[in-house]
């Protein structure tokens, strides 16, 4: 009997009798990181790391939360458990799975880099390992943060010395932190929108120290925003929300910006290959530092990536899931290759009226906004004003069509 097996409600570990991430509600989950697609609401317990317990009681509510250090083991039925440094997100852990001497380990969702911020991905020695595949083919190559950093500095003070607003566009929960610190060295103020501010407020509050931010105020004066930098989540942009900022230019932070024509296609004024997934790169690093003898593919290009690690001799093989459904997780599962994108709109306690001007103007479908209702997200529906399509076909990468994804 395998010690991980792959059923319809997540990862299941029959001899502890607990599951991994799931996406049905369960009796024991065990959760990697607080993105949506991995923590779901409706299990009975939860065990995470101390920093993502915060998160999930501001996204899916009021549960039983049992919360560890990393390295610290749990036993479960006599399953050895422990979480480590994935370096995906503020609190962001592998899980670690061990019995009668046989380890397997579940990525969630992980970077190589260290950010300064998430904690440095720790490679993990086991028998078997599950990985992720974001961004798994060749073409991915992140330059280093401090590099994508000046970039972003140079394009805000650009703006501001021409009068304009610098709207940054980056997930509520990752992005939005890790660029608080490049953003606090160029500019005396950050604004956010309702959604990071949340976020915000549960990290500050479990004692993540981060640079200090202001929310957008609703009837704030728009002259209180010239010449600032404002952190909005996909899909703000779409939206009346945006319009306070006027004059104001938007860059994307998202890794789907490193594929030739993603930033017009936003209809972006600017666009950054800043992920907080491993590169191509870091799949291959990741894969070999833990010494496994078989690697499960899970959500996003598994197919390409569990191909090359069998041609190198690693026994691989690819499995489907229901994970892949955060800013650029979910951006993988299209064809498209990132313009389908979560627009996190709202979280739980923050502000109605954001959400619903956003809805008003038809880029969103709520998922649940009521009173207590735990995370609601917004699926953004591209609007045909900005050029947007719902889906752009990827070229062909089972020949030579990796010409055909060249970066800017």
């Amino acid at each position: 009997m395998p010690l991980i097996e792959f059923t319809d409600r997540g990862l299941y570990c029959p001899q502890g009798d607990f599951y991994i991430d799931p996406w049905r509600p369960v009796d024991k989950a065990v959760i990697t990181h607080a993105h949506s697609d991995h923590a779901r609401a409706g299990s009975r317990s939860y065990l995470c790391h101390h920093l993502t317990r915060p998160l999930l009681e501001l996204r899916l509510g009021d549960f039983p939360y049992q919360s560890v250090e990393w390295g610290e083991s749990v036993f479960l039925n006599g399953v050895r458990v422990s979480l480590h440094p994935a370096g995906h997100i503020i609190g962001s852990s592998q899980i670690r799975v061990e019995y009668k001497g046989e380890v397997w380990v579940v990525s969630g969702d992980y970077k190589t880099e260290n950010d300064g911020l998430s904690g440095a991905f720790e490679p993990v020695p086991c028998n078997v390992f599950i990985t992720e595949s974001t961004f798994g083919l060749p073409i991915y190559n992140w330059k280093p943060q401090a590099e994508i950093f000046r970039s972003i500095q140079d394009w805000v003070v650009k703006n501001n010395a021409a009068g304009k607003t610098a709207v940054l566009v980056a997930y509520s929960l990752g992005k939005a932190q890790r660029l608080l610190s490049c953003l606090a060295a160029v500019s005396p103020a950050i604004f956010v929108h309702g959604a990071v501010w949340n976020v915000h407020q549960a990290l500050v509050k479990a004692g993540v120290v981060l640079p200090p931010v202001q929310r957008v105020e609703l009837d704030a004066p728009k002259e209180s925003f010239r010449s600032s930098v404002v952190i909005a989540p996909s899909g703000a942009d779409e939206s009346p929300w945006i319009r306070r900022f006027h004059p104001f230019e938007v860059g994307v932070c998202s890794g789907w910006m490193q594929v030739r024509g993603n930033v017009r296609r936003r209809n972006a004024d600017a666009g950054y290959a800043l992920s907080d997934h491993a590169d191509w790169k870091g799949l291959l690093s990741a894969v070999k530092a833990t010494g496994a003898e078989k690697v499960y593919v899970t959500h996003g290009f598994q197919a390409a990536l569990s191909r090359y690690l069998n041609e190198q001799g690693i026994e691989a093989a690819e499995v489907k899931t229901e994970y892949g459904e955060d800013e650029e997780g979910a951006a993988s599962q299209t064809e498209g290759g990132g313009l389908t994108e979560k627009a996190d709109l709202t979280e739980r306690g923050g502000s109605a009226e954001e959400g619903d001007l956003a809805e008003r103007e038809g880029l969103a479908e709520r998922e649940g906004l009521a009173e207590g209702g735990g995370l609601a997200e917004r699926e953004m529906i591209p609007g045909p004003e900005r050029g947007i399509p719902v889906q752009e076909e990827m070229p062909d990468i089972s020949k030579d069509g990796v010409d055909d994804l060249m970066i800017d």
